[in-house]
């Protein structure tokens, strides 16, 4: 039986505010581009524009895939945009961001699948704004290598690609992907570049067992994943997938200690993390393990 609607008391957050997310507000509405921070009502929009931190969504707002549990919208997309790259950073440069996410819906019709568009972005951030660190939130590209290539060679100081459930209950909500390709997709990233911090991410509330979130997390770090961050799966609306069950805190919290066994770099866990929470920290995190690792 799904879970009621009625969230717990530890999902209150103090209501968005503040100079710089005030600021940041004002420059998305002139922009032209889209943010996933509103477009999926994040719950932490103001704690990260309030750090200058914010996530960019491109290639439209229409998705080729319909997975169960997302509110994007699905249908045939428009054209590509050749300078929303330019535009993106653009407005990166003018925010004056420290750290961008750069996700995307799926593009199942471009023979690249968004690959070039996701490079050209990575790479007009770093010319316009070099301080400014960039991570990417990648679709699966169909499993092809050289797509993937393309993205990881224009050196995004992260490469996140979300597994997002446990093995069985993938299909269900993922009915486009496949879990043994998401994972294949990590493990080639540290091929085509051994020094690059791999992410994933997970929502659990969806049917999954503990036993199988921490044979995901196994997974995860089989394809020698660096980062991963875990939260609670809220169902958008009635047409989505039902919310079963609400993990509380300390479930969390056991997840991230087991994590953090098993050999994350970090693990952000918490009921309102999503892929982007305090991503900064995440990269910051990898960096020093690396800088450790090669005994500097």
């Amino acid at each position: 039986m799904a879970a009621e609607r009625r969230l717990p008391e530890w999902f209150k957050v103090p209501a968005p505010g503040g100079e710089d997310y005030l600021d940041l507000r004002r420059r998305f509405r002139t922009a032209n581009l889209h943010t996933v921070c509103e477009e999926a009502a994040c719950p932490n929009i103001g704690d990260c524009w309030g750090r200058r931190t914010a996530t960019f969504m491109i290639l439209g707002d229409t998705c080729t895939r319909a997975c169960s549990y997302c509110n994007v919208k699905t249908g045939w997309p428009g054209t590509v945009d050749a300078t929303e790259p330019f535009r993106l950073a653009t407005t990166v440069n003018e925010m004056e961001l420290r750290y961008t996410v750069v996700t995307s819906v799926d593009r199942d019709d471009l023979p690249d699948y968004g690959a070039g568009i996701f490079a050209m972005s990575i790479q007009q951030i770093h010319r316009l704004r070099p301080d400014c660190k960039v991570e990417v939130l990648i679709p699966d590209f169909q499993g092809v290598r050289e797509h993937l290539e393309t993205v990881v060679k224009a050196k995004p100081e992260v490469l996140n690609h979300n597994i997002e459930t446990v093995r069985r209950v993938f299909s269900k909500v993922r009915p486009k992907g496949d879990y043994d390709l998401s994972l294949e997709l990590l493990r080639r990233v540290k091929e085509i570049d051994p020094h690059m911090p791999s992410k994933s991410g997970m929502m659990v509330g969806i049917g999954e067992t503990m036993d199988e979130v921490l044979q995901t997390m196994e997974d995860l770090r089989n394809a020698d994943t660096d980062l991963l961050t875990i939260g609670q799966y809220l169902r958008p609306s009635k047409k989505h997938h039902p919310l079963i069950r609400f993990y509380h805190p300390d479930e969390f919290k056991k997840l991230e200690e087991e994590g953090l066994k098993m050999g994350f770099k970090h693990v952000a866990s918490g009921p309102l993390v999503r892929s982007s929470y305090h991503a900064d920290e995440q990269h910051e995190a990898a960096i020093d393990s690396l800088l450790a690792a090669a005994g500097r």
